[in-house]
Formats: structure tokens, sequence, C-alpha cells
């Protein structure tokens, strides 16, 4: 997600200078930066420090925090780094665009909002309170809470974002989607949790850039914004759309045991991003991805 927004802010943005701070861990890759259309900085580091931190953000009039752990498996077995990275980095953050005045915008999750009930009609708003259900969802919820406290408390400018999952070239292997195609590559079953019925709300990741660059360019300071395209699909409908693009049988699919505090539904209304901002998604739905992608 943040390589691509990236490639996609350098298209835009030819008045800005660009610069990327990256600590390079497990899930990063440079070469996803080679399509960057112009110059950019590319600084290798962690958002953990804070010297480093209040050197760039001097620099630079507006910061965007991709920057964080993300998987909520490794948040379970190992949450110290989601802590540490997901609040900690971001409290970093905020305390130099306080000190040089400069916007803020960070990239957060909809899982902050906890799950619904897989027979729900209902949609999480920007007004839906928090309800994380990991290490990974609280980290950012936790981050989410200091931003709103930070516009409060000391009047800097800033927006936050919610967006449901992703989906899109370059994700790393360890997500649901690439990890099923390698999967099938090797000729075994795609993995799903419990019984598979668990609900996600997709979107292509070229159309979640171009929301953060709206509300970038047209949001309002101290507002949020929730960012999905409202398709909701099962992990098991997910599942059996790449079979058949692999030209397999459905039935191609391996159940483990649920993980813990797994969430049942995740739905994400954006109307507030459509209506507010003229915003609307225009990359292609997940069943015609899938379907190209062999």
């Amino acid at each position: 997600m943040g390589s691509n927004f990236a490639i996609t802010a350098a298209k835009a943005f030819h008045k800005y200078d660009i610069t990327i701070l990256d600590a390079l861990t497990y899930a990063a890759n440079l070469d996803n930066l080679e399509k960057i259309n112009g110059e950019f900085k590319f600084v290798l580091g962690d958002i953990r420090n804070q010297e480093l931190v209040d050197a760039l953000v001097a620099e630079n009039e507006i910061v965007v925090n991709f920057a964080a752990e993300t998987h909520n498996d490794n948040s379970l077995t190992g949450p110290d780094i989601f802590i540490e990275t997901n609040i900690i980095g971001t409290y970093n953050l905020l305390k130099s665009v306080r000190k040089f005045s400069s916007r803020f915008h960070q990239v957060s999750t909809d899982e902050v909002f906890g799950d619904l009930p897989l027979n729900s009609s209902e949609s999480f708003t920007e007004e839906s309170p928090f309800k994380p259900s990991s290490p990974y969802s609280a980290s950012k919820a936790s981050a989410d809470l200091l931003i709103r406290s930070w516009i409060r408390s000391y009047n800097i400018e800033a927006t936050i974002s919610h967006s449901s999952n992703n989906f899109g070239e370059n994700q790393f292997p360890e997500k649901f989607i690439p990890n099923a195609i390698n999967l099938l590559k090797q000729n075994r079953p795609i993995q799903l949790y419990g019984n598979g019925l668990n609900i996600r709300d997709w979107i292509y990741v070229n159309d979640h850039s171009h929301a953060v660059l709206k509300i970038i360019e047209c949001g309002k300071s101290a507002e949020e914004y929730n960012i999905g395209a409202r398709q909701l699909k099962s992990n098991l409908e997910i599942a059996y759309m790449l079979n058949k693009s692999f030209g397999k049988s459905e039935d191609f699919i391996e159940f483990v045991p649920d993980r813990p505090g797994h969430d049942k539904k995740y739905s994400i209304s954006p109307n507030k991003l459509e209506t507010e901002l003229d915003w609307l998604p225009t990359g292609p739905s997940i069943e015609k991805w899938i379907s190209n992608l062999f």
C-alpha cells in the first residue's frame, strides 16, 4: 500500500518532492518503487527514531503514515513490535508534526471498529465506536486516539482514513490472497480458518491510494474518512474465485483451526468520502481482478 501510494503521489503531485522513510523490515521490497515516475528521496530508517523523524519532518510539508505492523497472526504471537511501531512510532511522528507545523495523515484500518454479525446489514461509519479485537487493531485504534488528542490539544492539522481490505499487485505473500496464490502454484489447497465464512470488504489498492490523495487535497483537518468499495465477500467466496482461475475444483481447500478472536464481518461505508469529496472507486472488482490473473 505504501509503495503504491508513492507511485500514485509521484504522478499526481509534480509540485512536491517525495521522501520515503522505510525500515525495510521483512515485508518490504524496494523493487516496488521502480515504477515511480520522477525523482524521490529514499531514507532507510525507523519511525521509532525520533531524531531521524524530526530531521525529515522539518523538510516536508505533509506527512502520510503508512508505516505499520499489520498482520493479525503475528500480532497474536508477538505483539511487542505492534505496540512499538504502530503506537510509539505514530507518537514520534505527532511530536514532529507539532514541532514543525507539518500536515499529518494517518492511514488506519476498518479493524479498529471490531466486527459485525455475519447476518448484519449494518456498515461501519466514521462515528462507529472503536471495538478492536486483536493486538494489531488495538494498536491502530490507540494511534488514532493519540491523533485525535493531538488535534484537540495542540491544534495540529491532521486527518485519518479507515480502509477496508486492499487487494492488488505486489502484496506481501503473508496476506490471504497472495498466500492462496502461492499455495495454488505449488498445487496445494488454499488454507482457510474455521469454516471460511468470515466476510471482508475489499478495495483495489490503486483506488485506496487515490482516496488518500483526495483526502490530502480536499479533506478537512480533524475529519476522518472511511475508504471502501462496497465489495463484501467471504473468504470462502474468494477461495472459490481463485480455484476457478487456476482451473481447480471449488473444494480444493484445507480448513484449519480458527485463530483466536477472529473477526466475523467487516463492512465499511464510504458515503462521506463519496458525497463530501466526490470520490468513487474506478479500479477492477475483485472478481474481475482475480479472473484476469492468469
